[in-house]
């Protein structure tokens, strides 16, 4: 194994298939500063990794991932805030070119990066029990790490927005309804389901797989180059604004928050 020196993410290889869990159970697998910076190298890892010919992407325990911890968020500097947003195109750009097919196997809660993640994964599984949600707009800061490019093209603008704007959860069978996901299946074979389509894919003619997966991806990052760099330029100002500080605050005090608009 080549990946012992992740202390956030977990990962098991099974002649070709790659199974790599956010491993924070005790947070529902929030992101913090340090899983945040090995997500951003993790993906053109496994690209280059010749022994990984499909991967399978869940959360250790009962969630898939809370999106980002709020407390990191609380006490970030500027110079944080610098290396987050150029984490967080990385992570995206480098999600998006991986050469291998990636399988979400999503068990739980899926909110904020952490559903986004799951959304640009090539194939996207769900347990009948989870949740997923884009509530950028809760703290205050736009959707701005990939949110504002993947909702829109899986479901159109209006229900992207409908989501987007409120930071609404919805149900795994509503997601399916609407083609956020490809399919809900009950919570104690969701890593089966992925993992046998994970088998598929490694054991399948890769060659032709790989670049069918790149071709469609063309379309996917025509998106993201126009979207990405400017939805992360507007979530960053929005980190120095009075909302932001005002709604991590209320969150951290278990209080309503106040808006301002400022």
């Amino acid at each position: 194994m080549h990946y012992a020196h992740y202390k956030f993410i977990a990962f098991e290889l099974d002649t070709g298939v790659l199974t790599m869990r956010l491993n924070r159970p005790e947070a529902m697998n929030a992101i913090n500063a340090g899983l945040h910076e090995e997500l951003s190298r993790v993906f053109a890892e496994i690209a280059s990794d010749r022994e990984v010919h499909a991967v399978v992407l869940t959360g250790e325990g009962r969630g898939f991932c809370g999106g980002g911890d709020l407390s990191w968020f609380r006490d970030i500097t500027p110079e944080g805030v610098d290396k987050l947003f150029r984490e967080a195109r990385k992570l995206i750009i480098d999600l998006l070119e991986l050469p291998q097919p990636i399988i979400a196997a999503i068990n739980g809660p899926a909110a904020g990066l952490g559903a986004t993640l799951a959304l640009f994964c090539d194939i996207i599984y769900a347990a009948e029990s989870a949740k997923i949600a884009d509530p950028h707009v809760r703290i205050g800061v736009a959707a701005g790490d990939g949110g504002a490019a993947i909702w829109p093209w899986l479901v159109g603008p209006a229900r992207a927005k409908q989501y987007l704007l409120t930071g609404d959860s919805l149900s795994a069978t509503e997601a399916e309804r609407i083609g956020l996901i490809n399919e809900v299946v009950p919570g104690d074979v969701v890593l089966e389901r992925a993992m046998a389509m994970a088998r598929r894919m490694a054991d399948g003619p890769r060659l032709a797989i790989a670049a069918s997966k790149a071709s469609v991806n063309k379309i996917l990052r025509d998106t993201v180059n126009l979207v990405l760099d400017t939805s992360l330029a507007l979530e960053k100002e929005n980190f120095y604004s009075v909302d932001h500080k005002e709604a991590i605050k209320a969150f951290l005090e278990k209080r309503p928050p106040v808006y301002l608009g400022r």
